[in-house]
């Protein structure tokens, strides 16, 4: 007795069910997002090394965001001998020969451009104007991920942006200058860590999604880890060093990997560049032979896709269910982004060495990212992001309540506010990649990027009034991430779920939800 062999191709129909009489059964067609499923479902090493080269730019996005803590800190100072001066003394009611920095004084914008005794509007300006420029270009470059530039493009643009205005800035003769290329260093880094996130999270199934997605935060913390490293080893030199030391390393990578890196699928097939989006797949493949040829040639759903549903932002606010979703998730970035950059820049105000401070935060974040991709497949996204969030929030306020008489307690309570307020944000931009279809993906986790990039505006404000009331500091940051917490419940959950492509086809499927 002969036994046939029985095929399935994409449209559903097998060879057997052809050759035999009466047996009339046709399997439904895959869609796109199956399709892609079944090539990248596993995890192969192209897909890994890809993941390694488009996940570093979020490192130098990370040394960006963060330089000033350093470049624009007030140094120590001394009293000078044979003086009425003492360490009590106001250094702004003191003559200039009575007192003298600790070390150079081309260490910091501060002592170089003598603006110890400036407000706090002015000696804040330059950071705030980087995070003002973060929002700038956030929103005026998120829907050219998803039209023009796509996600690779924007990707290495908005780095090399970032990176040669910082560079730039090095060569800054005021705080004018200074705070202006700040503010353009600020505009090219609005999309870095979005546009990173989507390229890796778009190329692998969704069994790796979150792991994957993941990576873009642990660059992210050796960014800022490498930070405190480089401050010390250059903490001789003039400030302008550390920006030269930060910005070089970066063009150069970006100039080099660009041609290595691969677009995403996924937005290839949006835009109809069918043979592209099959070119990348087959590069990328974790199956191999005739089962990805049979895959690859039965894939022509790009060009229909994206003749039917254009790209339109505007569904984001003309769809009820779209707009719940994009205002709950920027009002979580808001509270999140708020209390994370304001652990950072306000562990200042705990009285603890600046180098050791910033490097206890970032080396937490280590961990946290260890603990966020070894266990988001397992987490359910509402619940774990509402219980961070509620613990950050009261770690914060404790802060506060302990004082600084009891150094360790409270310093012990920010590092386990910082832990959970990271947890929260990582969570936050993998919930907010699976809230929303290929077509908005890329704008809608930029509102996302740019609600917390905003809360981070005021940290420097709070932070410099922090040093007089505590309360303005980090019982500000504990109170709002608590509060903002709560809208979290009016979101689906979707933990598990499929990335959608289109609006309708997001719509549609989870019309019951809605």
């Amino acid at each position: 007795m002969e036994i046939s062999t029985t095929t399935h191709n994409l449209t559903g129909t097998s060879s057997a069910d052809q050759e035999t009489p009466g047996l009339n059964q046709v399997l439904p067609p895959l869609s796109l997002d199956e399709t892609i499923e079944q090539i990248l479902g596993g995890f192969g090493r192209s897909q890994f090394i890809q993941a390694i080269l488009v996940s570093v730019p979020a490192l130098f996005d990370a040394q960006q965001s963060f330089i000033s803590i350093f470049t624009d800190a007030e140094p120590n100072w001394r009293c000078n001998f044979n003086t009425t001066c003492n360490s009590n003394s106001n250094i702004c009611q003191l003559p200039k020969s009575a007192w003298s920095w600790d070390e150079p004084s081309h260490k910091t914008i501060i002592s170089e451009w003598g603006l110890e005794c400036a407000s706090s509007f002015i000696t804040g300006l330059p950071a705030s104007a980087f995070f003002i420029g973060s929002i700038v270009g956030g929103l005026s470059l998120a829907t050219l991920g998803d039209i023009r530039l796509g996600r690779k493009n924007l990707l290495y643009l908005s780095c090399l942006i970032m990176c040669f205005t910082s560079l730039f800035t090095a060569f800054s003769i005021n705080i004018w200058m200074y705070s202006t290329l700040r503010l353009l260093s600020g505009f090219g880094r609005g999309s870095i860590t979005t546009c990173t996130l989507i390229l890796l999270t778009e190329r692998v199934g969704k069994q790796w999604r979150g792991q994957i997605g993941t990576m873009t935060f642990v660059m992210y913390s050796f960014g800022i880890l490498s930070l405190p490293a480089a401050a010390y080893l250059n903490r001789g030199s003039s400030w302008r060093i550390l920006y030269i030391c930060t910005s070089i390393p970066a063009i150069s990578y970006c100039i080099i990997t660009y041609f290595f890196v691969y677009e995403s699928p996924r937005w290839l097939f949006m835009e109809g560049r069918d043979i592209e989006a099959k070119a990348v797949l087959r590069k990328l493949a974790s199956i191999e032979g005739n089962s990805l040829d049979l895959e690859l040639s039965s894939i022509h759903l790009g060009q229909e896709i994206s003749t039917s549903n254009p790209h339109k932002l505007m569904d984001l606010v003309k769809r009820r269910w779209a707009l719940r979703r994009i205002l709950a998730t920027m009002v979580l970035g808001f509270g999140i982004g708020l209390a994370y950059f304001g652990m950072l820049f306000g562990v200042r105000n705990l009285g603890f060495n600046l180098y050791l401070g910033v490097m206890f935060n970032a080396l937490l974040l280590i961990p946290t990212n260890l603990v966020t991709l070894f266990f988001i497949s397992r987490w359910k996204r509402k619940g774990s992001l509402f219980a961070f969030c509620i613990i950050s929030g009261i770690c914060s306020i404790m802060c506060v309540v302990v004082g600084s008489s009891r150094e360790g307690i409270q310093i012990g309570l920010e590092l386990a506010s910082f832990f959970c307020t990271s947890l929260a944000l990582n969570v936050l931009m993998i919930f907010t990649i699976e809230l929303f279809p290929t077509t908005v993906r890329n704008s809608a986790s930029t509102l996302v990027r740019q609600a917390i990039v905003l809360g981070s505006v005021f940290v420097p404000i709070l932070t410099s009034g922090g040093k007089r009331n505590g309360f303005l500091s980090f019982g500000t940051f504990g109170l709002t991430i608590l509060l903002c917490s709560f809208i979290v419940i009016i979101l689906p959950e979707t933990k598990g779920k499929s990335l959608f492509n289109t609006m309708d086809e997001q719509e549609s499927m989870n019309n019951i939800i809605v």
